[in-house]
């Protein structure tokens, strides 16, 4: 597992992640966090077969954020307990000796509310999607571009096949 200083420099001298934030406070000892540019809900049904010829994935509607007054630079999403689609503000160039995972910041798990998140397979390129799981029964508010997971990168032996799936490149 890369440490914050390898992080640090692949992403200041090879780009591996692209559209952050604010670098000092997104990296970790051992990760960086991914920040959410956009928050959906799910409209219908989604159809997953094993060739994926017969995939669909379900409609979404953006949920629009509010402002608590005009000043403000940022707004709110006010969240009921439920399951939505999280698109990161970042995008993430993994190169072919690299993987990532991600995991959810303790925050978010102590305000009743947790991710689940996909392999950055070596290859991949673009933005982030992932799943939030609203359960406390009051919900939650996240502001625009908090950081909700962490995201670990692994080295590996160079990958003989790259990421080269519809995702690709999703965002940039």
């Amino acid at each position: 597992m890369l440490n914050h200083k390898e992080i640090e420099y692949l992403i200041k001298e090879k780009k591996l992640v692209e559209n952050y934030i604010n670098l000092e406070k997104q990296l970790t000892p051992n990760g960086l966090d991914l920040t959410v540019q956009n928050i959906y809900e799910f409209l219908e049904a989604g159809f997953v077969d094993f060739s994926n010829k017969e995939r669909k994935l379900p409609a979404t509607r953006e949920l629009i954020f509010e402002k608590k007054n005009d000043n403000d630079k940022y707004g709110w999403w006010h969240l009921k307990k439920g399951v939505y689609k999280v698109v990161s503000n970042e995008i993430i160039n993994m190169p072919d000796n690299l993987i990532a995972l991600a995991y959810t910041r303790t925050t978010l798990l102590r305000m009743g509310a947790f991710t689940q998140n996909g392999v950055w397979d070596a290859g991949f390129s673009g933005k982030s999607e992932f799943i939030l799981v609203v359960e406390n029964p009051f919900g939650i508010k996240l502001k625009q571009n908090s950081r909700v997971v962490q995201l670990v990168f692994s080295e590996i032996s160079k990958a003989q096949m790259l990421y080269n799936g519809i995702y690709k490149n999703l965002g940039k």
